[in-house]
């Protein structure tokens, strides 16, 4: 009987049920009045203001983690960009001096082709040599060409291109040869002048753009484009090739001769591939010449018969 009181001195209220049915009646019209009256916003705004704090808190190690992850994967494709970068830098290069070999083999192979195709006398043989040194005086205008003794290389023979003449074999080694241009300072080169036949001698100027055509009376009938050929007379270089091409002609009635300036038609220091003439034949030796004393002396002895 005293356990049952007790109960009932404790157990005060209304009960769960009751309690339940109210607060969702409650519920229910606090929905009612928020969505048809908005009389709660002010209530909510003061709320989220209240509460932004505590979920900003909560939310933090989230957002850490996520910016940590966001960073080393930025870092890692960051990485892995400047790597993608230097390749592609480093094949640029590389496909770079790729296209400069290819063009350099482009030339060289047209230049080979034409030296092939190159018409030449058939008294004439040839064989190809490369240039492996030049002449660092500026000076000098001679060449090291990669044939010598072990390639029957002798001294006197023409080097030629597609185009001309180029030079002269001076200097023979057991592996190497020595070409002089014919550039170089007063290298002579008996010529003729193609329109008319005009013989003459040109001469290089030390410059391997330029030759000289000198000792031209001023009324010689030397005109700008005339083409200067070989004459073969010295019996060194073959008639008919090409040698000069006149650019300027100055006259002056003061001076007996005319300033002759020419271009050479070869390539004199630009191709690696040049041509050795060999074969040539040989021109007869030069008689002796006598002296006007011996004349004198053969004169009077012939009188002296008679």
């Amino acid at each position: 009987m005293e356990s049952t009181q007790s109960f009932r001195f404790f157990n005060r209220g209304p009960s769960p049920m009751v309690r339940l049915v109210f607060f969702a009646v409650l519920s229910m019209l606090l929905l009612f009045v928020d969505a048809r009256y908005r009389y709660l916003e002010s209530t909510r705004s003061a709320l989220s203001i209240l509460v932004s704090p505590i979920q900003r808190v909560a939310a933090w190690p989230g957002l850490l983690w996520q910016q940590l992850g966001d960073f080393y994967i930025t870092q890692s494709k960051q990485h892995d960009l400047i790597t993608a970068n230097e390749e592609l830098n480093k094949q640029h290069q590389y496909d770079a001096a790729q296209l400069l070999q290819l063009q350099t083999l482009q030339a060289e192979n047209q230049q080979l082709r034409k030296l092939v195709d190159l018409p030449l006398r058939a008294e004439y043989s040839t064989q190809m040599v490369e240039v492996s040194y030049a002449e660092r005086d500026v000076f000098r205008r001679r060449l090291l060409v990669n044939k010598g003794e072990n390639a029957n290389i002798m001294l006197g023979q023409v080097v030629m291109d597609d185009a001309g003449i180029v030079g002269q074999i001076t200097r023979v080694y057991p592996w190497l040869s020595e070409v002089t241009l014919i550039t170089e300072k007063d290298h002579a080169v008996p010529i003729q002048v193609l329109r008319n036949g005009l013989r003459a001698i040109v001469f290089g100027s030390g410059d391997t753009s330029q030759l000289s055509l000198r000792y031209m009376p001023v009324g010689a009938d030397v005109q700008t484009d005339d083409i200067l050929v070989t004459s073969g007379i010295d019996g060194t270089y073959p008639p008919g090739i090409p040698v000069a091409k006149v650019i300027k002609v100055e006259r002056d009635p003061a001076y007996p001769f005319a300033s002759i300036t020419c271009l050479p038609v070869a390539g004199v220091d630009n191709h690696r591939h040049l041509l050795v003439l060999s074969g040539i034949p040989g021109m007869p030796e030069r008689p002796a010449q006598q002296s006007a004393a011996g004349n004198d002396d053969k004169r009077a002895k012939t009188k002296r018969k008679n």
